[in-house]
């Protein structure tokens, strides 16, 4: 079993972390902006220095390939390297580069490949500058209309259309990852569970199916000081005690489901005024369908009135449960065995590129552990340590897959 260099990828790590700094050992890298650009110049540097071609499809993914002596599909690790406002140096862009650095060691232990493998940067993941998340994986897999995609505008009133043809990074449509024989994405946990259990690398078996609700409470506005208590129509109170009811609903379903009380608007949002309305917005999620139905259940079933008040549940959103290869979450399992790392299957209860590439490839991901489990802001923090094992793990998957593929024991999909 091979090893990969973890002062090599800490360096790289430090080298990359500099594009887009901010004054808290953060990173702010947008996609497509000039941060993002520097990122994106100096991967392609990095794979051309190992021999690697680079191609860029029409979204400004950008793929790496590493030729195989079979002209088959490839093996494909990455994930993105733009950032949200003020986040860490290791969310998406370490999936790059222990994908470099599982490279790198290949090279340097002069391993030949049966089967290329292909390194994938995906634009947009983030959605921080351009809404919606995972734009770009989503538009090659079919989950969102290119067209739509384009005109979406960031708070400059810069369309994705012309941040994409002004970026250089702008490519042919011909050129999306359209088939392979697995797709692979390592990222930190962004939560907490790793670090709490003391252990060392996450199977990531799928992620979490999730609902976004907005329930819309209508009273009446009057005078905070001479409209006597019986007599109002408030739906602050009304939405207060909503809350507190669901809380109590939905935490007796099951200890697994989380929910997030996260938006609340009031109007008119007035210290002396009684509201006329108030909505706030209940983020649900789990791998159970079955526990997700309960859930929309309830919410659907809120009283239409409540003290004088009209209450409407909005649905926004919602998202299946993904589940991954079972046989590639086996092969990483096996892969932590190997090297005696302790890890945990587990779902994510983020998003990622890997739910939307797993419709069209077979996919998983590895999860390394985040310190207090932070995330999305300037003290994220992974040791170097565990990054290391991370792309350990992700090396020995991929080269037992080389195998097996080589060898016919695994078939591929492609849409």
């Amino acid at each position: 079993m091979y090893k990969c260099n973890s002062s090599r990828l800490q360096e790289s790590i430090e080298r990359f972390s500099k594009f887009g700094a901010t004054t808290n050992s953060g990173v702010t890298r947008l996609s497509l902006s000039k941060e993002d650009i520097l990122a994106r110049d100096y991967f392609c540097e990095c794979c051309k220095e190992l021999g690697m071609e680079i191609k860029v499809d029409d979204m400004a993914n950008i793929y790496a390939i590493l030729p195989g002596k079979n002209d088959v599909p490839p093996i494909v690790m990455g994930s993105h390297l733009d950032s949200v406002e003020k986040g860490g140096k290791f969310d998406g862009v370490l999936g790059v580069l222990t994908a470099i650095e599982a490279i790198r060691t290949l090279k340097e232990n002069d391993i030949e490949l049966d089967i290329p493998l292909m390194i994938v940067n995906f634009t947009n993941e983030e959605g921080a500058r351009f809404d919606p998340a995972m734009m770009s994986s989503g538009v090659i897999s079919g989950k969102f209309e290119k067209d739509k995609m384009l005109q979406s505008v960031d708070k400059n009133d810069i369309t994705f259309k012309a941040a994409l043809q002004a970026s250089g990074y702008k490519g042919k449509e011909e050129n999306r990852l359209k088939e392979a024989l697995a797709y692979i994405e390592l990222h930190i946990e962004q939560g907490p569970v790793l670090e709490a259990k003391q252990l060392e690398i996450g199977v990531v078996e799928g992620v979490l199916g999730m609902v976004c609700y907005e329930v819309n409470i209508t009273g009446e506005s009057n005078h905070a000081g001479t409209t006597p208590m019986s007599m109002r129509k408030d739906p602050m109170i009304v939405a207060s005690k909503i809350i507190a009811n669901l809380h109590e609903q939905l935490g007796s379903i099951d200890e697994q489901l989380v929910y997030t009380f996260g938006r609340m608007n009031v109007t008119p949002n007035i210290h002396t005024v009684i509201p006329n309305k108030v909505a706030f917005t209940i983020d649900s999620r789990h791998q159970d369908p079955e526990v997700m139905r309960k859930v929309e259940e309830i919410l659907q079933g809120l009283p239409s009135q409540e003290q004088g008040c009209y209450v409407v549940p909005v649905k926004l959103w919602g998202r299946d449960t993904v589940f991954f290869d079972s046989a590639i979450c086996d092969e990483v399992e096996k892969s932590c065995h190997g090297f005696g790392y302790s890890f945990n299957r587990m779902f994510s209860g983020a998003g990622h590129d890997a739910q939307y590439i797993a419709s069209i490839i077979p996919s998983a991901m590895i999860f390394v552990p985040s310190i207090n489990g932070k995330s999305h802001c300037e003290e994220e923090e992974t040791t170097f340590e565990d990054c290391a094992k991370g792309a350990d793990v992700l090396l020995e998957t991929v080269l037992t897959l080389q195998t097996k593929f080589s060898i016919g024991k695994t078939s591929f999909i492609s849409n």
